[in-house]
Parts: structure tokens; C-alpha cells; sequence
């Protein structure tokens, strides 16, 4: 199977039942696997190897450590080319009946792999996202100090998502090892022992002539230096699509890469 490129392909040891709701991946299906690798590695300084799933699929390494995968999207498969997170959950069948019973989509899956089973999927308003069950890439954790990948859902309503994504991931419950919710800001705030995993963010619009301001799940990287990496993407075919500060005075920057993938950088 290569059309998905969920954690399967990086060994790990933490079944996702015990972290049941957390982010646990950050994937991207591309229309061409060797062009998308030389765009990120020149531009985040990502190296790759061959991932476990065969040739149409890749981890992306930086400093050794594994960040994201990238996959050759099959001809055959009809989604968008877009960054994706994959949340841990405790059963598979059970989360996609909960996606399509909340009329959410499951579009692929839930899939069979060597080290558990996977499905792409979009909440109500349109975000794709992904849910993982089995075994969890070691020391992926979104949110925490020096992690690989941040998210924020641009969403009509956060507070509707956090209802959908709760019901979906066992978010606020009493179940061992999940995530907690608070608000801030007008935001909802997903948390765990501690840390800030992910963002919902209210005022996204499905028919919004921008990409950017659709509803998604947007992919944050941070990296050293935020202008010299938006120069590194325009060299290498990206495109800048806005620049603005956060709440803490952090620089961010919304990207395109050559496929029309959107990301953010964010500085560390």
C-alpha cells in the first residue's frame, strides 16, 4: 500500500490507545515524490529515507530524527495534495463510525499496515485530517518543546469542531491518556499533561475564494529563521502568501509549495 503515509512506516514502541486523541503525525501525499523531496529538503533542511510502505513513500529526517512523511499520491486516489495530521486513537472502526455518524467523510480506510490501521477522513466543515491506530513514531509529540510540527484548525466555528473532534477522539474525558480541552483567546485549546498540542481557530469560510482562509488543518514547521526560509521556498518554486506576528511575538509565514501544499513557519 502507498497511498497513505501514515506513522506505519517508522517503528515505534507507545500504542496509540494510551495517548487516545493526541497528534501523532504530520503527513503529505504529493503528485510527485522526488520534486516534493527536493523542495523541503532545500528549503527545511529535511534529509529522506526509503519509509517501510515501498518506493512511493518516504520519512522525512531532520537531524536524524523523523518529522513527517511524504507519499506518491496513487492517480487513483481522489484527494487534495495537502499537509495532514494523524491523531491516535483506540479503534479505528470505531472512530470512523463516529466520523460518519457526525456526518463527517471517511474517505480512505480504515487500512491494514504492518504496525496498525489508518484512515483519511474530513470533519464536517471540510479539514482532512487522519486517525492511527497501533504503534506511534518515538518522540513524535506535537506541542512540545523542540517538537517537529505545531497545528491550528482553521475552522468555521471552534467551538462546533471541539464538539466533532471530542465525540470523534474521546477529547475531555474520562478515558486514560486523553487530551484535555480549555479556551483561550476565543480559541479552543487542546492539551495534554501540560502541554499545548493544537489550536481550533474560528472564522474560516468554506467558500473563501483564498485556500488560506478555508477550513484545514494548518501545518506549522518552525524553523531558525523565518525570512530566509520564505526566501528558500520562492527559490525553489514555494509561494508566500502572507506574513504575520502571534499573540507572543513569533514571526509566521503562510506557504505554498509547488503542488499548491499549504504550511506555516513559525519561528522557533
Amino acid at each position: 500500500m502507498n497511498e497513505t503515509t501514515g506513522p506505519a512506516a517508522v517503528p515505534g514502541m507507545t500504542p496509540s490507545a494510551e495517548v487516545a486523541g493526541a497528534p501523532c503525525w504530520v503527513s503529505l501525499m504529493a503528485r510527485d515524490l522526488t520534486a516534493s523531496q527536493d523542495f523541503y529538503g532545500s528549503v527545511l533542511g529535511w534529509d529522506f529515507r526509503p519509509g517501510e510502505l515501498g518506493e512511493g513513500f518516504s520519512v522525512a529526517l531532520l537531524d536524524g530524527a523523523p518529522v513527517a512523511g511524504i507519499g506518491a499520491l496513487a492517480r487513483t486516489l481522489q484527494v487534495a495534495v495537502a499537509w495532514t495530521p494523524y491523531f491516535a486513537i483506540a479503534d479505528a472502526d470505531v472512530a470512523a463510525g463516529r466520523i460518519r455518524e457526525r456526518s463527517g467523510t471517511v474517505a480512505v480506510g480504515p487500512l491494514a499496515f504492518t504496525l496498525g490501521r489508518g484512515a483519511l477522513a474530513a470533519d464536517r466543515d471540510g479539514a482532512v485530517f487522519g486517525i492511527w491506530e497501533g504503534a506511534l513514531i518515538p518522540d513524535w509529540q506535537s506541542g512540545h518543546r523542540d517538537a517537529p510540527a505545531w497545528l491550528l484548525l482553521r475552522t468555521r466555528n471552534a467551538f462546533d469542531a471541539a464538539i466533532f473532534y471530542g465525540e470523534v477522539l474521546d477529547w475531555a474525558t474520562e478515558r486514560p491518556g486523553a487530551c484535555d480541552v480549555s479556551y483561550e483567546n476565543d480559541e479552543v485549546v487542546l492539551i495534554s499533561q501540560g502541554h499545548v498540542l493544537a489550536r481550533l481557530s474560528s472564522g474560516a469560510r468554506g467558500a473563501a475564494p483564498d485556500p488560506v482562509h478555508r477550513p484545514r488543518w494548518d501545518v506549522h514547521f518552525p524553523v531558525a529563521d523565518v525570512d530566509r526560509t520564505v526566501r528558500a521556498a520562492e527559490d525553489h518554486g514555494g509561494t508566500l502568501l502572507g506574513r504575520h506576528t502571534t499573540a507572543d511575538g513569533r514571526d509566521e509565514a503562510s506557504v505554498s509549495d509547488p503542488d499548491g501544499a499549504l504550511f506555516t513557519l513559525i519561528s522557533r
